[in-house]
């Protein structure tokens, strides 16, 4: 039996996740999680062959929660299951030891297919993705969006600007100084080349990065 943990804020969510997954013979979901505590806990707790991880985990970062993942649990591999497009989190996602990315709208066979690929020691992206990353390469990175350019940190200040959040604000949601969220603000105007934070929240909205 191929043992998954599904860990997702929304009940609903980890219920649809469990019922597709019941219905697979040799899949069975041996625990679930709504926090990053939770996660952790269970991780903890017992053994598990693979974690599907929601990218947006209540008020923590799924990209940080998969980094501390893959520091304690190395040969644990993880599929993000997201609401946001592939081309805008699916290669920070990898960087972070991801083992594949789908979108949440994904049909229940595609969802399973990405976990029989994964459970088996491959990786899972969409064929639209795979064409992305080497379109990429073959042009040396040319189609790099100004908000690729951010590192993970930066990324995660950037989203929360984009919602309207002032500096002192993301400084108290993310366990950070004023001064250094000032920093990264400074970083990311500088990276992206946009001049305020009202240009921001106009980047974030339009590619829907919120």
């Amino acid at each position: 039996m191929i043992r998954i943990a599904v860990a997702d804020d929304h009940a609903v969510v980890r219920k649809g996740l469990r019922q597709i997954i019941s219905e697979v013979q040799d899949f069975v979901v041996s625990g679930e999680a709504g926090s990053a505590d939770e996660l952790l806990t269970l991780l903890r707790d017992r053994p598990f062959d693979l974690v599907v991880l929601d990218l947006s985990l209540g008020t923590r970062s799924g990209i940080d929660m998969l980094k501390q993942i893959k520091s304690e649990f190395p040969r644990l591999p993880v599929l993000i299951l997201s609401m946001h497009a592939e081309g805008l989190f699916a290669s920070r996602a990898l960087r972070a030891g991801a083992a594949g990315y789908m979108q949440k709208e994904s049909s229940p066979e595609e969802l399973v297919a990405a976990i029989r690929r994964i459970a088996g020691g491959g990786m899972y992206l969409s064929p639209a993705m795979v064409e992305r990353i080497a379109a990429d390469v073959a042009l040396g990175g040319a189609t790099v969006m100004p908000h690729e350019r951010l590192s993970d940190r930066e990324f995660e200040v950037f989203r929360l600007l984009g919602a309207g959040k002032s500096v002192t604000d993301i400084a108290r949601e993310l366990n950070l100084s004023v001064k250094t969220v000032s920093t990264h603000r400074s970083r990311i105007l500088v990276k992206t080349g946009l001049q305020k934070n009202a240009d921001i929240v106009d980047y974030v909205i339009s590619h829907q990065l919120r």
